[in-house]
């Protein structure tokens, strides 16, 4: 007969957004129910800017800082905030056999480097010559257009001591279901006892609102919540971090850690995009983990980005679970891609440890109080363009 899975914990929280530093800033913030987007700084485009951090506390080396750009540096900060959280920060023992799971993007671009080229090009005698010598020179050696997308892992390494298996995910908003995805199997399937699993985003580029501008995805001229934005829709960026420490339960009392929660379950799929197919893909992965469900006492956070039609199909798919009380997080701090799904967890167990869930934040009437005792949380995460996944985060005791 096989062995039972393992019981997860959540035992550290690492996060940061436009609405603070760490757990508790969070909640208080998402009680208050005051959005952190701004409308001026990149105008016509709402963004969630990262709140003002001392980047010294958690990389106390100015030389490690000026070689990370923006998204690596608040993804070590989150990533070092987590381990504090968890009691493991400068443990060498336990960090050399941490495995390290990070969401990440392809890296940001030289804006500099690339105006240059821009202008250079037109009157280039040689265009091609021209470019090489430029994205030679001008590139510092860890660039080529863009960061590779596993420096945020290494700087992690670097800079906290996390030194066990490491691996690094692509993909958007999948990429960090499936970065907490392969953490809760490993240490279900005894293949781990701790891992560090999130990621990390810059929202604050002109180059990414360039892009969702293209593709018609981008919010703009005037904010409103996830539900609030119309048939159009589109999401607002947000720059967040956000680092889990999951933890086998036997390992983490061996310790004396205390948990934030319980990691129950995520899964995970790929739908075609097709009308329907999300509702349906969302409803599948449901049905895997609803025997685990106690009516009345669910809660769900919500991932939705905003942009359709995804996110009018993850509402229809919403409105059939008539005794979850939802909540669209997206409306408070913006859309992150890739950290988004891991924030998202860390959320629910936050609010798990407080036993209580924040006010609704939409006025569709999608979102309604609570009545009773807040015992589980369901995390979606939809991509805007690819990829959709759930995680059951419940009390732990």
């Amino acid at each position: 007969m096989a062995e039972a899975a393992r019981e997860a914990w959540i035992t550290g929280i690492g996060i940061v957004s436009s609405l603070g530093e760490g757990a508790d800033a969070h909640w208080q913030k998402l009680m208050q129910g005051k959005p952190g987007a701004d409308t001026t700084a990149f105008a016509p485009y709402i963004v969630h800017p990262l709140a003002p951090l001392d980047f010294d506390t958690q990389i106390p080396k100015k030389g490690d800082q000026r070689q990370m750009e923006a998204w690596q540096r608040i993804g070590t900060f989150a990533a070092g905030l987590a381990l504090d959280s968890a009691g493991v920060k400068g443990n060498a023992d336990i960090l050399s056999r941490m495995d390290m799971i990070v969401a990440a993007g392809g890296g940001e671009r030289d804006l500099n480097v690339d105006s240059t080229i821009l202008r250079g090009l037109p009157h280039a005698e040689n265009p091609a010559a021209f470019l090489n010598e430029r994205l030679m020179s001008d590139l510092r050696p860890t660039l080529f257009l863009a960061q590779l997308s596993n420096l945020l892992a290494g700087n992690i390494s670097i800079v906290h001591g996390v030194t066990g298996s490491s691996r690094t995910f692509m993909g958007e908003e999948a990429a960090g279901v499936d970065a907490v995805r392969i953490a809760l199997s490993r240490i279900e399937a005894g293949q781990s006892d701790i891992a560090l699993a999130g990621g990390a985003h810059n929202g604050e580029r002109q180059d990414l609102l360039m892009l969702y501008e293209f593709a018609g995805l981008a919010l703009k001229d005037r904010y409103a919540p996830v539900w609030d934005r119309g048939e159009k829709g589109g999401f607002a960026l947000g720059s967040l971090g956000a680092f889990l420490v999951i933890e086998a339960r036997d390992h983490a009392q061996a310790r004396g850690a205390k948990p934030f929660a319980r990691l129950t379950a995520v899964v995970s799929d790929r739908a075609s995009r097709k009308p329907g197919t999300v509702s349906k893909t969302l409803d599948g992965l449901l049905q895997k983990i609803k025997p685990k469900l106690s009516p009345g006492h669910v809660a769900v956070f919500s991932g939705a980005t905003g942009a359709q039609p995804a996110t009018t199909e993850e509402r229809a798919f919403l409105s059939a679970l008539p005794d979850a009380a939802i909540r669209a997080t997206g409306s408070h701090l913006g859309h992150g891609l890739e950290p988004q799904f891991p924030l998202n967890v860390a959320l629910a167990a936050i609010a798990l440890g407080h036993a209580n869930l924040f006010p609704p934040a939409d006025s569709s009437g999608l979102e309604k109080p609570m009545n009773g005792e807040l015992r589980q949380v369901v995390v979606t995460g939809v991509g805007h363009w690819r990829g959709e996944g759930l995680a059951l985060v419940e009390r732990a005791g």
